[in-house]
């Protein structure tokens, strides 16, 4: 068989090609084999970042950061109370498996519903400002998991019960947005898409906002200097807890929501623990088509895949029309669904600090994550929960870069996908994506030029998930 000329210069391009590239990533591999794991992770923090698209905000509050906001909230009128001790009062017990468990130490709560409690209920509770110290440390650590015994069941049963009444505030929710996108900006994150509410948030006495006043009140925070000085951009998700006895009516009703609120609103999420199979993906279906009728370009990201044993939650979430698949642990087991996946129109948001301390994998070498970069599958980097777990994104990607080896060009694809399978419209996608490709070119170049000295002024910050897991505590 005659091979034709073009065809062996072809092959000579791509091999040089190929050739060029893996010389061009030499520097980075000598970084990995030559940096302690400080310098690893002040790298990685200096790293220029694309996007968050799987954040939960009041997930993302670091516990110090809520204390300081609801104390804070006075100024507005807001008083918080805390439940400190169990005094058997009068109901114990009526709603343990409910929303509102009565044997749960630390649930927060507003002023306008303390004052609706009896004297004993009332003796349960101190204001805030008034814990001792034992218990300020005790409340910090209540709405963190920063000890082996948590996992699953604190999370999703007791820590986001606690947190309750202070989400209920626009106010201290923007105070959270601000701090995360202080804190992201400094990692050098370009794009935050997180999850908030409209509805149900009250004013101090109790009465509702409503979803215009809180609408203006997000527009505004986003408007500030404050926020703007981050050079962090912002958009929100509208979460759909999808287990609820009238779920597919909230559907709807947020549906309604994010087309009336386009300018700060892209998509909605449907959330929720995966082993209540009352949200499994397919009760979802009707409603979803109903929908499709009515409204234009809602974008649909929803969890799947965050389970421990085997199912088809991933493909049925690609049939509701999802866009972004969140976790996704267990696609691995779902051969088929992986090779639809592969170089597809579809992304997995990568949660790994999640994953571990929630306990679906054991460690990080059970992590499918590497395989799924290396067939092909677009994934990208997010934090989920980032308060709760204490963490950060750039923790992401050290764990990523440390576990699982990642090369050069695979660790800035990761940022390129985050911007790439972002829900905001397309002039303000390619506008991140172009500053992207430009920010993280000029950072290679800058390290290659003058090594380490090109991050003498760079002050990484780690928190508790890196010190206790790497030995890496830089706070």
């Amino acid at each position: 068989m005659r091979i034709r000329p073009w065809i062996i210069g072809l092959s000579l391009t791509l091999l040089a090609s190929i050739g060029n590239s893996r010389a061009a990533e030499r520097w980075f591999e000598e970084l990995k084999a030559t940096a302690t794991p400080v310098q690893l992770y002040t790298f990685l923090y200096a790293l220029p970042k694309g996007g968050d698209l799987h954040n939960h905000l009041g997930g993302s509050a670091r516990s110090d950061w809520l204390w300081a906001a609801a104390l804070a909230q006075q100024e507005k009128g807001y008083t918080y109370y805390t439940k400190v001790r169990i005094e058997n009062c009068a109901g114990y017990g009526t709603d343990e498996f409910g929303r509102n468990p009565y044997l749960l130490l630390f649930k927060n709560l507003q002023g306008s519903d303390y004052e609706k409690l009896d004297s004993c209920q009332k003796s349960e509770y101190k204001r805030l400002q008034d814990l001792n110290e034992p218990e300020h440390a005790a409340w910090l650590n209540s709405l963190r998991l920063d000890t082996p015994h948590e996992g699953r069941d604190e999370f999703f049963e007791a820590q986001w019960r606690r947190i309750g009444a202070l989400l209920e505030n626009p106010y201290l929710v923007c105070e959270i947005l601000y701090r995360n996108m202080d804190a992201f900006g400094k990692e050098g994150l370009a794009y935050l898409e997180t999850q908030a509410e409209l509805d149900g948030l009250r004013k101090s006495d109790g009465s509702a906002f409503t979803t215009a006043e809180v609408a203006t009140i997000f527009r505004q925070e986003l408007a500030s200097p404050r926020a703007k000085a981050t050079g962090v951009e912002v958009r929100f998700q509208y979460a759909l807890l999808r287990f609820g006895p009238h779920a597919e009516q909230r559907l709807r009703d947020l549906y309604a929501l994010v087309d009336q609120y386009r300018d700060l609103y892209v998509g909605v999420n449907m959330v929720g623990r995966e082993d209540n199979a009352k949200g499994y993906p397919l009760r979802f279906l009707p409603v979803l088509r109903e929908l499709r009728k009515r409204y234009p370009d809602i974008n649909l990201s929803i969890h799947a895949g965050e389970m421990d044993e085997p199912d088809f939650h991933v493909r049925d979430t690609l049939l509701l029309g999802a866009k972004r698949i969140g976790h996704g642990v267990n696609l691995i087991c779902d051969p088929e669904t992986m090779v639809l996946m592969r170089n597809g129109p579809y992304m997995v948001e990568i949660n790994l600090i999640s994953n571990l301390l929630l306990e679906y994998v054991a460690d990080f070498s059970q992590h499918p994550f590497p395989e799924y970069v290396r067939v092909g599958i677009p994934v990208a980097l997010s934090t989920d929960d980032r308060g709760m777990w204490d963490s950060n994104l750039t923790d992401e990607y050290f764990v990523a870069v440390h576990e699982f080896n990642l090369s050069w060009e695979e660790l800035v694809q990761l940022g390129r996908n985050s911007l790439k399978f972002s829900f905001v419209d397309d002039p303000t996608r390619q506008r991140l994506l172009a500053a992207y490709e430009k920010r993280v070119q000029s950072f290679a170049q800058q390290f290659r030029k003058d090594r380490w000295s090109s991050l003498h002024e760079v002050k990484p910050v780690s928190y508790l998930f890196m010190c206790h897991h790497y030995q890496i505590c830089l706070q």
